[in-house]
């Protein structure tokens, strides 16, 4: 078995739906050719999520945020965390309600998504922020190919 982590940082704007998966994919790609295993993400946060969806559609991200805005409303006055304003709960509760963690396979090195699948972090806050995804491959190479980058 080898293995091979690191972590990227990523800049938001604001709540929204951010494409992840070029930079991942720039990852993967010092992984030797032929490797095989799966890649883990985890972001480091409790007010944003990693999560896998279509990716021809835009509508798609557009009603995954409208249906979390009416599930999870900011401000909400059922919310006793108000600490860091009236985003900050909804945003808490967002997090755990989708994913702050993906297993995707890699197969030959490459990513193993489906056609219309990519992964994107879901930033649950308003204000701009710094987000940190660690990533972890775990996997195997083909007899004769140099370990990981």
């Amino acid at each position: 078995m080898n293995s091979f982590s690191t972590s990227l940082e990523f800049q938001t704007s604001g709540r929204g739906i951010y494409p992840i998966e070029e930079r991942l994919r720039q990852v993967t790609n010092r992984l030797p050719p032929g490797a095989t295993g799966t890649v883990t993400l985890w972001i480091r946060h409790t007010s944003a999520s990693l999560i896998v969806s279509e990716n021809a559609d835009p509508d798609v991200l557009t009603d995954l945020e409208t249906v979390l805005a009416q599930l999870l409303p900011d401000g909400d006055p059922r919310y006793t965390h108000r600490l860091e304003g009236p985003d900050d709960m909804a945003a808490h509760l967002r997090s755990v309600l989708t994913q702050t963690s993906l297993v995707i396979p890699v197969v030959q090195g490459k990513l193993d998504l489906g056609q219309w699948q990519t992964i994107y972090l879901w930033e649950h806050r308003y204000a701009p922020h710094r987000r940190t995804v660690s990533v972890v491959w775990v996997g195997t190479v083909p007899v004769g190919s140099e370990s990981t980058r």
